[in-house]
């Protein structure tokens, strides 16, 4: 098109004929740089005359005067490009015309045309016209072709400005691609730039939402010490990252430093908070902090007060949500899908169902339409009842609601269909997936593999396994962890990807950790510790410790529930001095024992009769969280004997903590138990029960067939009393065998009485009670 185009030429009548006239107006400018723009592709030279005469207002014009002409779009980009090149001349209405007509006209390729030709010219091209490009691609979600726009600068010998450092930061955070991100920043430092409060709020929000908070705290200080103040968004996303980190002390009191420095928390700060309050346990707290804010005038939106309803939920306060979810319609809020979703969760969880899909027909007559999480809380509700076919006619719902089941979806039914010992059907199901365009998450593999070990396929969970592992990237994992530079963990992992950004392969940094992200390439450590238990309940131990090796050396970290699950299985197999052995290495290897490890070898040495090795090791657990002067006094009563002096001492200390935790009471309440210290048992009972420890129903059980045999009646039936008052439904066995003891040792009217208590708490009695026992009843009704 250019090719026939005259050089433009500037006569003695031109408008700019003399530098001194001031009597131009803006229109008779852009008419000329109009004219002049349509006439010269090469037009920079002679823009470059112009330059005096032209001002932010004129560039924007041109742009938008030219756009509505519909001429060639190159244009546009190429007097675009050009006045990039002067700082003056950027605003961001001339940087959103530019996006928009390339994604209008889908002129991308144009716009990278231009680029080559101004490469091929010698002309300089500025880190502006890459910026568009990045924010167009970003509008179409195209995250790799925003990071190779990136990459490819250096071929246009262009640096990037902070403004390109800080849309790629937001892209690959908003990805969760957090490593590469981090190799850009560490680039961004070596090369001194001067980064503003944007780019660390972006890193921060990244670090905080991959749980490296730590990381991000770091970020926070070097802000602060680069004289950058931190500003609310900075505040709160420092506040939410602390919370889901469960360190909500910390984040009350950046709250209060906040606000000592002159920076008012918004609404969303204060929701940041409540939520973290309230996922912590520490519902009582976020009340006080809703009642408080009310009182300061701020109105707490439809989002805080889902934080709460979901905190109460999830401390089992199923009436005090209820209550709270009516007065939102009291203060004029209308609740949205997600506390519609959040209501239903914990009408499911407390068995409820039937209201949980009153609730759903509510809120679809209210004209909130329900999502396909919506759908999945109550599919897995029905599930967890065994309610099979509801749950399978809600999915088909979804379909007819104009949503589509998601892998949730899927991995939900697989899980209650092996539950429910239907695996041929859930491994069709799994098969049916990807038919339907919907991948497997790591998730969906480990509930199928789970329910095939529980099954005893233990082939079948391997080659499950294998079939993850290969993932839709076969290659991926083994060239990573093959070659010079191997990849086996995240440092190495992070040391590859900045060494990719130094070497300017950004695009390729950014593929191979998508692939990790999204391939399924590498299975989780849950996987593994999946088929190690499998392996050790089918008393498999050599082939789960080779699996424990390969763990490894695929590059993962055994965690807690791996070493608690290979103890448990050494124990089993009769291994004991070994199981210690392995827990004393944990340490070794950089894995700290948490409370489920400590559990395992408690309770196996209460099976052995070793009452005092659990002391011992509950003791260690205790003094591994902090040595307080309270533990040498308990260490001191349970040297002299004096068990329940000891017991109270660790309950007086340990129920004031926020993660107290009563299994540890349960396992010695068995153990006394099974070591025939009955008294000690019932004592340990009545100690619980006054401070209002919930004894577990297996406890319920050892306790009542020891004192069935000791012949303490009275003491069987308080115990079984207290079962049914907690809501357990016990084994039949122990049930027969309470009734049997009663009517043999003439307490006919004590059984008669728990057979009433029975049927009344929603025991089937016909279903329940042996042959034996019925034979009994039925000749004591007689006398």
């Amino acid at each position: 098109m250019f090719r026939t185009i005259k050089p433009h030429q500037f006569t003695q009548f031109s408008a700019f004929t003399s530098l001194s006239d001031n009597y131009l107006d803006n229109v008779s400018i852009v008419n000329e740089v109009l004219s002049l723009i349509n006439s010269v592709y090469s037009m920079e030279i002679s823009l470059n005359k112009l330059y005096p005469f032209l001002n932010c207002e004129i560039v924007v014009s041109v742009l938008q005067s030219q756009a509505q002409l519909k001429n060639d779009p190159r244009i546009c980009f190429r007097f675009f490009t050009w006045a990039t090149g002067k700082k003056e001349f950027r605003s961001g209405v001339s940087h959103n015309l530019i996006v928009n007509m390339l994604l209008s006209g889908n002129a991308f390729d144009l716009y990278w045309s231009v680029l080559d030709d101004l490469r091929n010219e010698k002309m300089p091209v500025y880190a502006d016209a890459f910026v568009v490009l990045t924010l167009g691609y970003w509008r179409l979600k195209n995250a790799e072709k925003v990071v190779e726009t990136f990459g490819k600068m250096k071929d246009y010998e262009c640096k990037p400005n902070l403004a390109a450092y800080n849309i790629i930061l937001h892209v690959l955070v908003q990805k969760k691609v957090i490593n590469l991100a981090l190799a850009i920043y560490h680039k961004m430092m070596k090369l001194n730039y001067k980064m503003g409060r944007d780019t660390f709020n972006v890193l921060i929000d990244g670090l905080c939402k991959n749980g490296m908070t730590e990381n991000a705290l770091i970020l926070f200080d070097e802000m602060n010490s680069r004289g950058i103040l931190p500003d609310r968004i900075t505040y709160t996303i420092i506040i939410s990252g602390l919370c889901k980190a469960k360190r909500t002390g910390d984040a009350l009191r950046l709250l209060n430093l906040m606000k000592s420095r002159g920076c008012r928390p918004d609404v969303i700060t204060y929701n940041a908070l409540l939520d973290g309050l309230c996922k912590f346990g520490r519902v009582d707290e976020a009340l006080l902090l809703f009642e408080s804010l009310k009182n300061e005038g701020y109105h707490v939106d439809i989002r805080g007060f889902s934080c709460l309803i979901e905190g109460l939920i999830r401390t089992k306060e199923i009436g005090m949500a209820e209550e709270l979810f009516s007065n939102i319609f009291e203060v004029k809020l209308v609740p949205d899908v997600v506390l519609y979703t959040i209501m239903m969760r914990g009408l499911s969880e407390a068995g409820r169902m039937e209201d949980a899909t009153k609730l759903l027909s509510n809120m679809i007559a209210k004209g909130v339409m329900p999502d396909t999480q919506c759908y999945n809380v109550l599919i897995k509700g029905f599930c967890d009842v065994g309610l099979l076919d509801k749950a399978r006619s809600l999915k088909l719902e979804i379909s007819q609601k104009n949503q589509f089941p998601n892998t949730c979806t899927y991995t939900i039914l697989i899980c209650g269909l092996c539950r429910n010992g239907l695996l041929g059907e859930a491994q069709q199901i799994f098969n049916d997936m990807e038919k339907v365009g919907c991948l497997p998450s790591v998730v969906t593999f480990n509930s199928l593999i789970d329910g095939l070990c529980k099954a005893g396929k233990l082939e079948e969970a391997r080659l499950m396994h294998y079939k993850l592992e290969i993932g839709r990237n076969p290659s991926l994992f083994l060239r990573l962890s093959q070659g010079t530079d191997r990849v086996l963990d995240s440092v190495s992992l992070q040391k590859m990807v900045e060494k990719l950004v130094d070497s300017g392969l950004i695009l390729k940094a950014y593929k191979i950790l998508v692939q990790l992200i999204d391939s399924g390439a590498v299975p989780l450590t849950r996987t593994y510790n999946t088929l190690i238990n499998g392996m050790c309940k089918a008393g498999q131990i050599n082939g789960a410790f080779k699996l424990f090796e390969e763990l490894q050396h695929k590059g993962l970290s055994p965690d807690s529930v791996t070493y608690a699950t290979l103890i448990d299985g050494l124990q089993r197999s009769d291994r004991e001095v070994d199981a210690f052995k392995l827990f004393e290495q944990m340490n070794k290897n950089g894995c700290v024992p948490t409370l489920c490890v400590y559990q395992t070898l408690m309770t196996w040495s209460c099976r052995r009769n070793k009452i005092t090795v659990a002391y011992g090791l509950w003791l260690k657990y205790l003094r591994s969280l902090g040595e307080d002067d309270s533990l040498k006094l308990v260490e001191e009563c349970f040297m002299k004997g004096e068990y329940e002096n000891a017991v109270r001492r660790l309950l007086e200390r340990g129920i004031k903590l926020i993660d107290f935790n009563s299994e540890p009471y349960n396992i010695w309440l068995i153990g006394l138990c099974q070591s025939k210290r009955i008294k000690e048992a019932y004592r340990t009972f009545l100690i619980l029960k006054e401070f209002g420890i919930v004894v577990s129903a297996p406890g319920c059980v050892k306790l009542i067939h020891a004192l069935c045999c000791e012949g303490n009646l009275d003491q069987a039936v308080e115990i079984f009393l207290y079962s049914m008052e907690k809501g357990y439904i016990l084994m039949p066995r122990i049930c027969n065998h309470l009734l049997e003891v009663l009517f043999s040792k003439d307490e006919a009217m004590l059984a008669f009485e728990v057979l009433d208590k029975m049927k009344f708490v929603g025991y089937d009695l016909d279903s329940y009670l042996h042959r034996s026992t019925k034979l009994l009843l039925y000749s004591h009704r007689r006398l």
